[in-house]
C-alpha cells in the first residue's frame, strides 16, 4: 500500500534556505501553517522555493499575515490557501485554520477565542484525522513560553478535547518547538521550522 506524505512546517520568518531544505524534501502535500513572515513582508520572497511544489502547496496565515495577504500571495503564485479549508486524501480528511488568538504585539492575523471556537466548529462534523493549525492548545508544552507563562488557544485545546483527532499540528510558540504530547486520542506536536513528515 502506497503511504501518502505530509510536510508540515511553521514559523519560518523569512528563512529562506530553511525553506529550501523544506522543498528539498520528497512529500506529495507541503502544510505551511503560518508565519512564513514577520508582518506580512517578504512574502513573494518566500513565493520562490516553494514554487517547484506549486500545486502542492497550502498555506495557512499565522499571526503575522493576515487572510487577504495569504489569499492573495496564493493567487499570484499557484499555492492552495487553506485557511479554513478541508481536503480529502483517500479516506483521511484533513483541515485548516490559521491566525493566533490574541498577542501582545497587535499582529494581522489574531481572532478573539469566540471566533476560533466558531471556526473550528464548522469541523467538528468532519471528524478530521488531520487538524493543522497555526495556534497551539492553551496550557499544554505545545504553547509554553517558559514555566508558567503559556500563550495558546482555548478554542483549539477544547476542538481537540472534543473531536480527538489523530494528528494535530500547530507552530506560533517558538520556545515549543519539536515538542509532542499526547492528548486522549491525538498526538499533537508543534512543528516549528524544522517541520514533521507525516505518512499516511
Amino acid at each position: 500500500m502506497n503511504m501518502t506524505r505530509l510536510l508540515v512546517f511553521s514559523d519560518l520568518h523569512n528563512d529562506v534556505r530553511a525553506l529550501e531544505k523544506l522543498m528539498d524534501i520528497e512529500a506529495d502535500y507541503y502544510f505551511a501553517a503560518g508565519d512564513l513572515v514577520s508582518w506580512a513582508r517578504g512574502l513573494d520572497k518566500m513565493a520562490e522555493p516553494m514554487k517547484r511544489r506549486a500545486g502542492s502547496v497550502y498555506v495557512l496565515p499565522g499571526n503575522h499575515e493576515s487572510e487577504r495577504d495569504i489569499a492573495e500571495f496564493c493567487e499570484r503564485h499557484g499555492f492552495v490557501n487553506f485557511h479554513g479549508g478541508t481536503l480529502a486524501i483517500g479516506d483521511t480528511q484533513v483541515a485548516g485554520l490559521g491566525y493566533s488568538t490574541p498577542t501582545p504585539f497587535d499582529t494581522p492575523g489574531e481572532y478573539s477565542e469566540q471566533e476560533m471556537a466558531a471556526r473550528l466548529g464548522k469541523f467538528v462534523g468532519l471528524k478530521p484525522r488531520v487538524l493543522i493549525c497555526h495556534a497551539p492548545p492553551l496550557d499544554t508544552d505545545l504553547d509554553r513560553i517558559k514555566e508558567g507563562l503559556h500563550a495558546g488557544s482555548r478554542a483549539v485545546r477544547e476542538f481537540i478535547e472534543k473531536v480527538q483527532p489523530e494528528h494535530f499540528f500547530c507552530g506560533h510558540i517558538h520556545e515549543a518547538e519539536g515538542r509532542v504530547i499526547q492528548m486522549g486520542a491525538t498526538r499533537a506536536m508543534n512543528v516549528g521550522k524544522k517541520g514533521y513528515l507525516l505518512e499516511i
